[in-house]
C-alpha cells in the first residue's frame, strides 16, 4: 500500500497556513504531522520498513535542523575584519608617520613632565630612590637622626635626572628612523606599549651611551658627589661600608632616568591607543583608529 503523501507534504506545505513567527511553533506543527505519519505507518507497514522510516524522519524533528533545511537558520560564519586587513588600507608612510607622531607626542609629554623641578622627585612612579648598595647607610643615618643627609642625597640624584631629561628629546628623536613597515605593522597590532618596547629594545644601549655624559654633567651641577661624601663622612665612624664610586652613581642615575622616561612614554602611547580624544591629529586618528586601538 502506498504511503499517504498528503501527510508527508503537510510537513512542508501547511506552514503557509500557520504564518509562524518562531522556530518553536514551526517545530510543533512539524512534529504533529510526523506523529500522524508514524501512526499510519505502524498500522499499515512491517516493522523493518517502520524502522527505516523512523530513521529518515528523526532529523526533521529537531528545531535547529529544520530551520537550517528551510534556509532560515543562523549563519555560523562571520565576516569580522582582522587588524591586518584593516592595516592593509593604510599606506606605509601613514603607518610610519602615525607611529612617529605617537612617539614624538609621548616623548614631548614625558620630557615636559619629568624635565622640570620635582618632575622625578615628587612623582612616586619614577622617583629615584637610594641605591640598594647604600640602603644600609640610609638606615644608619636615619637611626642617628641624620635624615636630612639621606634626603639631600636622594634629592640631588633626582635633580640630576630632571636636568638631564630635556636633552633626551634630541637623542630620542633619532631612534625611530630605522623602523621598517613590518615593524610598524607589528607595533600597531601589538600591545598598548608595543611602540615603547620596540623603541627601548632597539635603542636603549645607544641611548645610555649618549645619555650618560649628560647625567654626569647634571650630577656635578646638582651636587650628587658632594652630597654623597657628606653622607658617607657622617656614617664612617659607625661601621665599615663599601664606598660607591661616583661613576657607579652616574650609571645608576642614568638607568633610573631612562626607566622613568620610558615609563612616561608608555603611558602616553597607551592613552593614544585607548582614548580617541588623545589622538590630536588627523593622522593619529586614522592610524590608531583603523586598528581599533
Amino acid at each position: 500500500m502506498a504511503v499517504p503523501f498528503m501527510v508527508i507534504a503537510s510537513v512542508s506545505t501547511t506552514s503557509n497556513n500557520y504564518n509562524c513567527g518562531t522556530a518553536e511553533l514551526l517545530e510543533k506543527h512539524c512534529q504533529q504531522s510526523i506523529v500522524e505519519l508514524i501512526i499510519w505507518l505502524m498500522q499499515n507497514i512491517s516493522f523493518p520498513m517502520l524502522a527505516i522510516a523512523a530513521l529518515a524522519l528523526a532529523p526533521v524533528s529537531r528545531g535547529a535542523d529544520l530551520l537550517d533545511r528551510l534556509g532560515i537558520g543562523k549563519s555560523k560564519t562571520t565576516n569580522a575584519t582582522t587588524p591586518a586587513a584593516i592595516g592593509a588600507t593604510l599606506t606605509p608612510d601613514q603607518m610610519i608617520g602615525g607611529l612617529k607622531e605617537a612617539l614624538a607626542k609621548g616623548v614631548e609629554k614625558a620630557v615636559a613632565n619629568l624635565g622640570k623641578e620635582d618632575g622625578f622627585l615628587k612623582d612616586v612612579g619614577v622617583k629615584i630612590p637610594m641605591p640598594e648598595s647604600l640602603q644600609k647607610v640610609e638606615k644608619t643615618l636615619r637611626t642617628l637622626r641624620q635624615d636630612k643627609l639621606a634626603d639631600d642625597f636622594v634629592t640631588t640624584m633626582n635633580r640630576a635626572a630632571e636636568r638631564a631629561t630635556p636633552e633626551a628629546a634630541v637623542v630620542l628623536g633619532d631612534a625611530i628612523k630605522q623602523m621598517t613597515v613590518a615593524d610598524a605593522r607589528a607595533i600597531l597590532t601589538g600591545t598598548n606599549n608595543a611602540a615603547t618596547q620596540y623603541f627601548r629594545r632597539t635603542s636603549e644601549t645607544n641611548l645610555f651611551a649618549r645619555f650618560h655624559p649628560i647625567v654626569q654633567k647634571a650630577t656635578e651641577q646638582a651636587g650628587v658627589t658632594s652630597a654623597y661624601k657628606a653622607m658617607m663622612g657622617k656614617v664612617r665612624f659607625a661601621g665599615s661600608f663599601l664606598p660607591v664610586d661616583a661613576a657607579d652613581l652616574d650609571a645608576y642615575v642614568t638607568r633610573k632616568a631612562l626607566d622613568g622616561l620610558f615609563l612616561k612614554i608608555a603611558e602616553q602611547e597607551k592613552m593614544i591607543r585607548e582614548n580617541p580624544v588623545a589622538r590630536t591629529t588627523d593622522l593619529l586618528q586614522k592610524v590608531f583608529g583603523a586598528f581599533g586601538k
